[in-house]
C-alpha cells in the first residue's frame, strides 16, 4: 500500500499514535494533510494561517515550487551516498553559502542540535590544538537554547528548568552569564575559557534580541581575551531577522556560526561555517556525519537559499516585521512586543498565553507559546500585510476570549 493511499480517520491515527509512538509533543486536534505557501491544510481542507512556519523552517513558503522541483530532480539521480565521493549539490551549496555570508569553510550536519554540537567540538578542538588540553571552557547565556543532545543541552543556559530537567549531570565545561550584560560574561572568563557562544536573538528565551552595545562588547572581550565568538543562528539565520544572517545586523562576524531550520526548506540539513584558521581544528577523522551533506537535502537547500536571496525575503522580513510588531502593540493587555524581522514575540501582562494559543488554533491561526505569557511567531518570510492584518484580528479575538474565560 502506498502511504498516500492510506485512508485513516483522525481517530484511527490518534489510536495508532497512542499505541506505537513515544509522545513528547502537545498534539493539535487535526491531521496535517497538505501545505502551500502561508497555509497548512487539515483533513477537511481547512486552511490554517501558519505563523509557526514549521518552527522557522518554511521561510520561502511551504512546499516552495523551486524546492520541490530540486528534490524531485535529485532523487532521480542519487538519494544518498557516503561522504567520500564528490557530489555536485554538496559542493555548489558550500560555495553559495560561504560566498553569501562571508565565511571560509562549511561542514554539513542534519539538525540544529547537531550543528551546535559540531560548533562546540570545533571550538574545543581549536583550543586543545592551540593552547593545550585545559582550554575547553565555553560561556553561554542564561535562558539560551542550543538543542537537546547532551553537548547542546549542556550549553543551554537553563540549569534549573527547561530541557535539562531529569537529565543531569550535564557535560562539564559550560558557564551561564546574563544575556545582554557584557560584565556578567567577563566575570566568568578563566584561563580555561576558549569561547563565548550566544544567539543573536534568544528564541526559546522569550524572543529577546541582543543589543548592539552587547554584541560590540562581547566582540571586544573575545579579542581582548583571545576567545572564539560563536553564534547560534539555527533559528535566526537565512533572512529571518531582516539580514541574510542575524550577525549582519550588528556589523560583526563570528569565528563559527551554526545554521539549520530555514536552510533546507523543510528537508533535514544543518551546517557550521567557520573561518579558515578555526576550521583547521577539524582534521581527517576528527568529525563526521553519515547523512550530513545528503545530496537531496543539499539540492533542496540550494534551491531554498536561492529563493530567499532572489526574492529579497530578508528585506520583506524587515518590512513586515516592523509593520506587524507595530500592530501587535494595540492588542489588549500587551506588556511588550519585541523581536527582529519576522522573529516576533508578544508578551502579555497576564498568564493567559496557553488560552490565547488554543483560541488561535480554533480560529485557524498557528502560533507557539513560551512560558505562560509570551506568544512567539515565526511565519514564512513571504508574509504580506493582508496576512499580518488577518493574524492580528485572530489574535485580538483570541485574547478577548481568553479574558472572558
Amino acid at each position: 500500500m502506498k502511504l498516500n493511499e492510506a485512508k485513516l480517520t483522525k481517530q484511527e491515527l490518534k489510536d495508532l499514535t497512542k499505541k506505537y509512538m513515544i509522545e513528547t509533543y502537545e498534539r493539535f486536534d487535526f491531521i496535517a494533510q497538505t501545505a502551500k505557501d502561508m497555509y497548512l491544510y487539515d483533513e477537511e481542507g481547512n486552511g490554517y494561517l501558519d505563523f509557526y512556519g514549521g518552527v522557522a523552517v518554511n521561510s520561502a513558503g511551504s512546499c516552495n515550487e523551486k524546492v520541490v522541483e530540486a528534490v524531485c530532480d535529485q532523487v532521480k539521480d542519487i538519494i544518498h551516498t557516503f561522504n567520500y565521493p564528490y557530489t555536485v549539490p554538496q559542493v555548489l551549496l558550500a560555495k553559495l553559502i560561504c560566498e553569501t555570508i562571508g565565511m571560509d569553510k562549511i561542514f554539513y550536519q542534519n539538525s540544529g542540535a547537531e550543528a551546535n554540537e559540531a560548533m562546540i567540538k570545533m571550538a574545543r578542538k581549536y583550543g586543545t590544538d592551540n593552547y593545550g588540553p585545559n582550554k575547553y571552557h565555553i560561556i553561554t547565556a542564561k535562558s539560551s537554547f542550543h538543542g537537546r543532545t547532551y553537548g547542546a543541552m549542556s550549553a543551554t543556559g537553563q540549569p534549573d528548568n527547561g530541557c535539562q530537567l531529569g537529565f543531569k549531570p550535564m557535560l562539564p565545561g559550560f558557564s551561564y552569564a546574563d544575556f545582554n550584560d557584557v560584565d556578567s560574561f567577563r566575570k566568568l572568563v578563566t584561563d580555561d575559557t576558549i569561547a563565548i557562544m550566544i544567539e543573536p536573538v534568544q528564541g526559546e528565551g522569550g524572543v529577546r534580541p541582543a543589543t548592539q552595545e552587547f554584541i560590540d562588547g562581547i566582540k571586544e572581550l573575545c579579542e581582548e581575551k583571545r576567545l572564539l565568538l560563536l553564534f547560534d543562528e539555527i533559528q535566526t539565520g537565512w533572512c529571518r531577522t531582516g539580514e541574510v544572517m542575524a550577525y549582519m545586523n550588528y556589523n560583526v562576524k563570528p569565528d563559527i556560526v551554526s545554521m539549520a531550520k530555514a536552510m533546507g526548506g523543510g528537508m533535514p540539513i544543518s551546517a557550521v561555517c567557520a573561518s579558515k584558521e578555526v576550521s583547521k581544528a577539524f582534521t581527517m577523522g576528527s568529525h563526521g556525519s553519515t547523512y550530513g551533506g545528503n545530496p537531496v537535502c543539499c539540492a533542496a537547500a540550494y534551491a531554498q537559499i536561492n529563493e530567499l536571496l532572489d526574492r529579497k525575503l530578508a528585506d520583506n522580513a524587515k518590512k513586515m516585521g516592523e509593520y506587524f510588531m507595530n500592530k501587535l502593540k494595540d492588542l489588549p493587555h500587551v506588556k511588550d512586543v519585541r523581536g527582529k524581522g519576522l522573529l516576533v514575540g508578544v508578551e502579555f501582562d497576564l498568564p493567559i498565553g496557553l488560552d490565547i494559543k488554543h483560541n488561535c488554533i480554533d480560529r485557524k491561526l498557528l502560533v507557539t507559546l513560551i512560558g505562560t505569557s509570551i506568544i512567539r511567531m515565526v511565519p514564512p518570510l513571504i508574509l504580506t500585510k493582508a496576512d499580518c492584518d488577518k493574524a492580528y484580528e485572530i489574535l485580538k479575538e483570541s485574547v478577548q476570549a481568553a479574558l472572558a474565560k
